[in-house]
């Protein structure tokens, strides 16, 4: 870090925004030694609890990155979050429940074999202040109260001008690289002319945040998300709200739609706190009324991430309503896939062209997400017509619908049918597991991974709600407990941590050899780990053996950011040519 004569700041990489992405994007590249800066033009991290479901692969970065327990520990557990309702208020009638987030036991087994790490609901106050709080320990210089003001390129790096919102005084910043993270109005993204596709301001949503205890009506049905429909409410559109647990169970956040191209619905304690009592069903509730905010519900999504030395990421490229609790989770995947990336060409461990590969993986997840996200809420759909509710113009006789699928009628018979068909469908939105682990990267979209000869496995059940592993390059390496000195270690700990990652057998050991050769004459560090008897690690369960998908001289190159960059079936040839070929392709390197 350093100053120019003028003043001015000079930095190896600035990142604009200290949200999940610019936060994440932080702790990463402090994590691995690069000189960066972040601005944001806030003079503190969230002040409202807006993201808050974090799902397996962001544990597993914040794992690798070492606050992982952090989290874990301010987070509200996995076996408090799935008791997802549905109905007329907290204390009313209750419509149905859908086990979610992977509570289900049938589906519970889906996701403890998959991750070493728990998915945690952790509001946005509080895991910003986590992430942002161990990269400013690490080094990361974080400048508060810096509003970014325009941008400039050239062929060596760019030209940041920002204002200092205490001050007002003007200066620049000279990065050689910029990480555009300013969020759902980015004007970094604006002024660099990413393309995007879709639309903004589909339907206006408001947020009250709200203090009251709440255990008598959910503490026997834990969740994170109550869903109330109650015709004639104040709470738009058809008459749905959600009540969602901030901290159980006693702070909470309501969200209400309303009709976007009217005015904003005028709001005060009073009201805030009658539409809470609406939803609640119970006026005697003592509450507090923290804060209310409006949003509005987007489906846009970036085509391109990257404009020349400038990088965007976050919900600056990819915007789109709450729904599947893939919006802070996608930020920090972005950011942790950029990251090593910047590390390995700033010390000149790889070509610039590496860099390419991280618009060419994240652009189609981003769309991926924002299109599932949308999907979710139109998935409500069949709720609405299962109760009878989108013919019916008149609250009364909405409430009529609803109670009558009580009736001991065909028709209140027919519509119980329906209406547990369309509660499964809210699987999609609640427990995408495929969705949130299953990204793949493949050699003919990303330079940074090499392809193996063979084809993409197929889908053997649903591909978005259920994750299936695979070490095709590309894919995200396999979970398997191993063993090491009696205790049970993660592939996934064998990987990260800034360093490419092979995994061999006992008759793969040449591989181990090469890997130490190709390290040394690249620069870079490979930690290679021979799995079996006898050796360091060792395959408890022969989980690994059925996981892995080679011969056991067989290897898998996995990359710093837990994807297969490459595997090879068994030895071939001089292993240490192989590994040298591949990596050279990887680090976009001159072939040897």
């Amino acid at each position: 870090m350093g100053a120019t004569a003028e003043g001015d700041l000079e930095t190896d990489v600035l990142v604009i925004g200290s949200g999940p992405a610019g936060g994440a994007a932080a702790l990463a590249l402090a994590t691995l030694g690069v000189q960066h800066m972040v601005i944001t033009k806030y003079r503190w991290t969230a002040n409202t609890p807006r993201a808050h479901i974090t799902n397996q692969r962001t544990i597993e970065i914040f794992r690798d990155l070492g606050i992982e327990a952090d989290v874990l520990a301010q987070g509200t557990p996995h076996d408090l979050m799935g008791e997802t309702v549905f109905c007329t208020s907290l204390a009313g009638d209750e419509i149905g429940r859908v086990r979610t987030w992977g509570t289900h036991p049938a589906r519970e087994a889906d996701y403890v074999q998959a991750s070493p790490s728990p998915n945690c609901d952790i509001p946005q106050t509080l895991l910003e202040p986590i992430i942002v709080g161990h990269a400013a320990s690490r080094g990361s210089r974080i400048r508060f109260d810096t509003e970014y003001i325009g941008l400039a390129q050239d062929a060596d790096g760019v030209t940041v001008q920002v204002r200092d919102r205490v001050t007002g005084a003007e200066f620049r910043i000279r990065a050689r690289y910029v990480i555009g993270a300013d969020g759902g109005r980015s004007a970094v993204a604006a002024d660099v002319g990413l393309p995007f596709e879709g639309e903004m301001d589909l339907a206006g949503s408001m947020n009250i945040v709200f203090h009251a205890d709440l255990s008598k009506y959910v503490e026997h049905r834990p969740s994170v998300l109550y869903w109330v429909l109650q015709p004639g409410a104040d709470i738009g559109g058809i008459g749905m709200g959600v009540v969602r647990m901030v901290r159980p169970w006693n702070e909470w956040l309501v969200i209400w739609g309303y009709d976007i191209d009217q005015p904003p619905p005028e709001m005060d304690d009073e009201i805030a706190t009658r539409i809470v009592h609406e939803l609640v069903g119970d006026d005697t509730i003592p509450v507090t009324i923290r804060s209310t905010s409006l949003w509005g519900n987007n489906k846009m999504y970036a085509t391109r991430y990257r404009a020349g030395r400038v990088f965007c990421m976050g919900d600056a490229v990819h915007r789109h309503p709450p729904s599947n609790g893939l919006g802070s989770n996608t930020s920090i995947q972005d950011a942790y896939n950029l990251a090593w990336k910047l590390a390995y060409v700033l010390r000149g461990a790889a070509g610039e062209g590496l860099l390419d590969s991280y618009d060419a993986e994240r652009a189609p997840v981003g769309r991926q997400i924002v299109l599932r996200a949308n999907k979710s809420i139109e998935e409500f759909g069949p709720i609405f017509e299962a109760l009878g509710l989108t013919d019916a113009a008149e609250p009364d006789e909405m409430r009529r619908r609803i109670a009558a699928r009580a009736d001991n009628t065909p028709a209140a018979a027919e519509q119980r049918a329906k209406l547990r068909v369309a509660l499964e469908l809210k699987n999609y939105e609640f427990n995408t597991h495929g969705v949130e682990l299953g990204q793949r990267y493949p050699a003919d979209v990303s330079k940074a991974v090499v392809g193996d000869g063979t084809p993409e496995p197929a889908y053997t059940r649903d591909p978005e709600l259920y994750y299936h592993p695979t070490t095709w390059p590309g894919a995200r390496l396999p979970h398997v407990w191993l063993g090491r000195d009696g205790h049970r270690v993660s592939t996934h700990d064998l990987a990260g941590k800034g360093r490419f990652c092979l995994l061999t057998g006992i008759a793969g050991e040449a591989w181990a050899d090469a890997a130490v050769t190709v390290g040394h004459k690249l620069g870079i560090e490979i930690a290679a780990h021979v799995i079996g008897p006898g050796r360091e690690h060792i395959d408890l369960y022969d989980d690994w053996a059925r996981a892995r998908e080679v011969g056991e001289d067989g290897c898998v190159l996995v990359r710093p950011d837990a994807h297969v960059a490459w595997r090879c079936a068994g030895l071939a040839g001089d292993p240490a040519v192989e590994l040298h070929r591949v990596l050279a392709a990887v680090l976009a390197l001159p072939a040897p």
